[in-house]
């Protein structure tokens, strides 16, 4: 239980510093932080793994496991951005 809740506030942390670098932070909403959070936490994972075997795994509320979830984050919600419509 205690993993989930640690889950769900470093998805709206990430997720919500992600929406604010790439300015779609007024678009967004907790819930929406919160899935881009934790898929950028997964997909920054990957990444950081790829090119560093020996990096340690994204786990916790910490500094590591913050950069690398806003790194995949912001990659997320820039590939995102280019399949919605212009407006």
């Amino acid at each position: 239980m205690l993993d989930l809740i640690v889950l769900l506030i470093l998805g709206a942390i990430v997720g919500w510093i992600a929406s604010i670098l790439v300015g779609r932070n007024k678009e967004m909403g907790g819930c929406a932080n919160v899935v881009a959070g934790i898929l950028g936490c997964v997909i920054g994972g990957f990444i950081v793994r790829y090119f560093f075997p020996d990096a340690p795994a994204v786990a916790g509320i910490n500094l590591y496991s913050v950069v690398v979830g806003v790194i995949g984050a912001v990659l997320l919600l820039l590939v995102t951005g280019w399949f919605r419509p212009s407006s």
